[in-house]
């Protein structure tokens, strides 16, 4: 049979590939950009009609449309979702909480780069659903925006069901399935999730200026998502020969390549290639991801794998918290008693940043939230620890930075209290005398 029949073959229907689903399935879904709205509505459908029951869906930042679809309300007592990292969707399921006041989404906490493993060999995923490029002439079809933990269970044996979306652009890299690995190929062409800028403050601006004099040139860059990472890239606009190694690639960073600004000259690793493990954005990032040989995907295990992080000298790592206590500790994914975000890549990047050679590992916040009336520098944490205070190495606000190495508990509180928020310096002094930090 040719590739060609071989496709035609593998070919069908979104109903027709969710007929494929036993009950009790363990399901894993695309990240972000790359989730299958037609496979996903036609699983919801399954579930809905009450052909497909007990299984459970493996999500990580479910996008929008979801909601109204897989992981609809109506469906959370038909279908088990679990989260490997919130966003507005679980957000807003977590909100609705049931009866017994449990919530209907559980939480898998989980560094970024272990979750293949996790998928893989400790829960035994059965099958994974992702949108993909149209197929090459050899015979592959790219995970384009996203190949984070999807390629190692697409490689794991696992039942593939894949939507064929040309929207999505072909990518370099480490980061491509074949055919024969395909069970079944489902043809959709729809725009790609765009995920809009959020406007930058004044206080995002400050601390991207503050953030951008700490890069040297030639350094490394990881950046988060968010207004104070596109911040920091807007500030850097007149450093010259920076690399890319990050968990994704934003707009903010592909601003800094196409200004010419970073050329990974100096990296001692994928030199010349910017390299990431999943992108969001809008469409002109998709557009020049396609077919871009200055880019290179590869898998979360590999990218954001503490030691391989640290083989690009002066790594700079910035990423956001929602806390730091006094003794410098972050959590970056609890908030108002819920469950906010997830631990992601951060200490993955926290520690491989700060073991490489000249490289710094940021921590980057307001100094406030709730339009002022609450202080993200607190004697205690009000949720689980995402950054443990050894590992914590640099903390800055609009108010200055605090460098936590080789500080003593009581250096490090003066410190972060010298950036916190002048209202509540004091405040924070009296907690700090409670905790007996000073």
């Amino acid at each position: 049979m040719s590739t060609t029949e071989n496709y035609r073959a593998k070919t069908m229907t979104a109903a027709q590939a969710a007929a494929l689903i036993p009950d009790d399935a363990k399901m894993v879904v695309g990240l972000g950009v790359s989730y299958p709205p037609a496979l996903m509505d036609a699983l919801a459908d399954r579930v809905r009609s009450g052909t497909l029951t007990g299984g459970t869906l493996y999500c990580m930042l479910a996008c929008a449309i979801a909601s109204k679809s897989i992981l609809a309300p109506d469906l959370h007592d038909r279908i088990r979702h679990v989260s490997l990292f919130h966003g507005g969707v679980e957000r807003s399921t977590d909100a609705l909480r049931n009866d017994t006041m449990q919530s209907l989404v559980e939480t898998l906490p989980v560094q970024f780069h272990q979750i293949p493993r996790i998928l893989t060999e400790h829960l035994h995923a059965d099958t994974l659903f992702v949108t993909v490029s149209p197929m090459d002439a050899d015979g592959y079809f790219s995970l384009g925006t996203n190949t984070d933990y999807a390629l190692a269970v697409a490689r794991s044996g696992v039942r593939l069901v894949v939507e064929v979306n040309p929207a999505m652009p072909t990518v370099h890299g480490d980061c491509k399935i074949p055919l024969s690995a395909i069970t079944a190929i489902v043809e959709n062409h729809v725009p790609l999730v765009q995920i809009p800028a959020l406007p930058r403050t004044s206080n995002d601006e400050a601390i991207g200026a503050i953030i951008a004099d700490m890069v040297e040139d030639g350094a490394c860059l990881q950046m988060g998502i968010g207004a104070v990472p596109d911040a920091v890239c807007a500030a850097l606009m007149h450093h010259r020969n920076l690399g890319i190694h990050t968990e994704l690639l934003s707009p903010g960073l592909v601003r800094l390549i196409q200004a010419g600004v970073v050329d990974n000259s100096r990296k001692p690793i994928h030199t010349g290639r910017s390299v990431f493990t999943f992108a969001m954005g809008d469409q002109s990032l998709y557009d020049f991801l396609h077919d871009n040989p200055a880019l290179e995907a590869h898998p979360v295990e590999y990218v954001n794998a503490p030691h391989v992080i640290a083989r690009n000298d002066r790594m700079i790592s910035v990423n956001a918290t929602i806390q730091v206590d006094l003794s410098g500790a972050c959590n970056s994914e609890h908030m108002n008693g819920r469950q906010y975000s997830g631990t992601g890549g951060q200490l993955d990047f926290v520690r491989g940043a700060y073991a490489a050679k000249g490289g710094r590992s940021i921590i980057a916040c307001h100094s406030t939230a709730a339009k002022g009336k609450v202080s993200r520098i607190v004697p205690w944490l009000d949720g689980p620890v995402t950054t443990p205070r050894t590992d914590t190495h640099i903390v800055v606000t609009e108010y200055g930075w605090a460098d936590m190495k080789g500080k003593t508990l009581s250096e490090r509180a003066r410190a972060l209290i010298g950036i916190a928020h002048p209202d509540f310096r004091e405040e924070l002094e009296r907690g700090a005398f409670e905790r007996r930090l000073l």
